[in-house]
């Protein structure tokens, strides 16, 4: 079996773990002029790279969890960011037949990081507790281990 966790976004992960391996990744992004006539870049979703990352070479069961995205009206660029992202996201999951859970941050929070934690010491937290979990891949340039201990997260469900 092979579970699949994403941290919905442009900045965001992917962690994947096979009964053989397990691995991290940044999800793939290309930069694009904004569609609006002021000139302004955003990032979007690479869905062709993703769609390629995640084809598997063999045929093995897969299960997906992906965080649910933030929605916050007060921060209408970034809720829109992640809804765009999710969009593409669901688009290559669709294209691929794998079947996705939806999960809150809390939900797998839970499971690994101490309740106390707030903000940005979520994400240093989140990278600690990833390089303690999995010790032989290679973290270097995230910020967080998100994605990799929503992988986990799902195993954990999965497997009980």
């Amino acid at each position: 079996m092979i579970f699949i966790g994403i941290d919905n976004g442009v900045s965001g992960s992917i962690g994947i773990i096979t009964p053989y391996d397990v691995s991290y990744i940044k999800i793939p992004v290309k930069k694009e002029l904004n569609y609006t006539k002021t000139k302004k870049w955003l990032n979007r979703i690479d869905t062709e790279e993703l769609y390629n990352m995640l084809h598997p070479n063999e045929t093995e069961y897969i299960k997906v969890y992906i965080e649910r995205p933030m929605v916050n009206p007060g921060r209408f660029q970034a809720t829109a960011s992640a809804l765009r992202a999710l969009e593409a996201t669901l688009i290559v999951l669709e294209k691929l037949k794998y079947p996705y859970k939806y999960l809150d941050s809390k939900e797998w929070q839970k499971e690994f990081l101490p309740k106390e934690l707030k903000g940005e010491e979520l994400k240093e937290a989140s990278l600690q507790i990833g390089k303690r979990m999995f010790p032989k891949v290679d973290l270097k340039g995230f910020k967080d281990a998100d994605g990799l201990l929503i992988a986990a997260y799902a195993q954990l469900k999965e497997t009980k």
